[in-house]
């Protein structure tokens, strides 16, 4: 992988911007600006370096799924810091084998061609807008006639398209559900623009999409049921708001104390908290020990490890992570996570180019590897200032409609991971 320097498009921010990419630039604390999409650099890929990260994240999340079920069956609420009840709707879930659409795993990938697991966020992953669409305009724009590890849209449709086939939607009318934060908090419309992005690639693939504040749903103790903004029933529902959260709160406790006449379908499915917790991290090492894709990893300390990170179980945007190196060198970003417990993984150092830290997330969509991020950062915590770079496979062309397609209906893995018993 190679990093160019490139000269932004003219008018760069207006063009993303209208593209749906609403904060091209993130706000400092001295009140300056810094790009968040940044075109002036793009990353060079070959296509065997893709083939190897493709076939890397399926093979990560077919660890990944059988873990949760391990989780699922082995472990308690309050080992994981979740609301009490939470694993009794994961194994319902898992019993159910509800499906899900999308997650995200954060890779470090080394200049020696070493894939690593950082984490997995299989809740709530934003970044879809940057990688579905302003990623694939730009190289549309820039390199006509070069490809990209790029399929999230395409994917994205055909997911909705399929589970409303084969009726995992109901009459097929889905509410989206977004989280605006608290007062003070409100996240400059990341969620809301994440939403509005899946609400339109189900629409594409024929869903009734409703959008609204998760905050606006209401509850009707006669009809016991929750209701919309219209007082209509809400029986299918895609959250882009952590189970963690929304299990310790009122509303989601009637979830918990099965208060519905009809349980609401939910997307992301309750399993797939455990796909959110950093928790799996040391699961995923205890069953498969020394794997060349995972780092080792501990829950409460860091045993024989001589350079770690340590994460709290909920953590977020690299909040209250922890790096302790060798030679004493340590680090701590501030932030309101770590009551529910840590756990701590081996330190692996991120590549940099250019001074920039860089950090791949790497989608799966319905199953499937769908396409990369590249994320830039001023050190070796991504956080809440890191850049989103494009990229493109150097030695592949741009394929037609028949071959996208074709790349969708066919597998990378030779079967989907399937939900072990709870």
């Amino acid at each position: 992988m190679w990093r160019h320097r490139a000269r932004p498009r003219p008018d760069w921010e207006r063009i993303v911007t209208e593209q749906g990419l609403i904060f091209p630039t993130t706000d400092k604390p001295d009140g300056t600006k810094v790009p968040y999409w940044n075109e002036a650099a793009w990353y060079e890929l070959t296509m065997d370096e893709v083939e190897l990260l493709e076939s890397s994240t399926e093979e990560l999340w077919a660890m990944c799924v059988d873990a949760a079920g391990h989780m699922a069956a082995t472990m308690t609420d309050q080992r994981l810091g979740l609301p009490p009840g939470t694993l009794a709707l994961v194994r319902e879930s898992i019993a159910r084998e509800d499906p899900a659409v999308y997650a995200r795993f954060d890779l470090a990938y080394g200049a020696d061609g070493s894939v690593k697991m950082l984490e997995v966020n299989g809740d709530t992953p934003t970044g879809l807008v940057e990688t579905g669409v302003a990623q694939w305009r730009w190289i549309e724009d820039v390199m006509t006639d070069i490809d990209q590890w790029n399929s999230v849209h395409d994917r994205l449709v055909n997911c909705w398209r399929r589970l409303l086939n084969f009726g995992a939607l109901g009459d097929g009318r889905v509410h989206f559900l977004y989280d605006l934060g608290e007062e003070g908090s409100y996240d400059g419309g990341e969620m809301e623009m994440t939403v509005t992005y899946l609400m339109d690639c189900a629409i594409q693939a024929g869903v009734t999409a409703l959008a609204q504040p998760i905050a606006e749903v209401g509850w009707n103790p006669d009809a016991r049921e929750f209701r919309d903004v219209h007082d209509q029933p809400i029986r299918t529902a895609f959250k882009l708001y952590p189970w963690e959260e929304m299990l310790g709160e009122d509303f989601g406790r009637l979830v918990v104390d099965r208060a519905e006449r009809q349980p609401v379908r939910w997307f992301e499915p309750p399993w797939k908290v455990l796909l959110s917790t950093k928790a799996i991290l040391p699961v995923l090492w205890e069953r498969n020990p020394g794997h060349r894709l995972l780092l080792p990893a501990y829950f409460d300390e860091p045993r024989d490890l001589e350079e770690w990170v340590a994460k709290p179980l909920h953590g977020r945007e690299g909040d209250n992570i922890r790096i302790h190196l060798a030679d004493g060198y340590e680090t701590r970003m501030p932030g309101v996570y770590g009551e529910e417990g840590f756990v701590y993984q081996g330190y692996t150092q991120l590549p940099v180019y250019e001074g920039n830290h860089v950090v791949l997330g790497s989608w799966i969509v319905d199953g499937q590897a769908a396409g990369m991020i590249v994320r830039e950062s001023d050190g070796p915590v991504t956080d809440y200032f890191s850049r989103v770079v494009p990229h493109a496979i150097s030695d592949a062309l741009s394929p037609d409609d028949a071959q996208v397609q074709a790349w969708i209906l066919d597998r990378v893995s030779a079967d989907a991971p399937r939900l072990p018993p709870a």
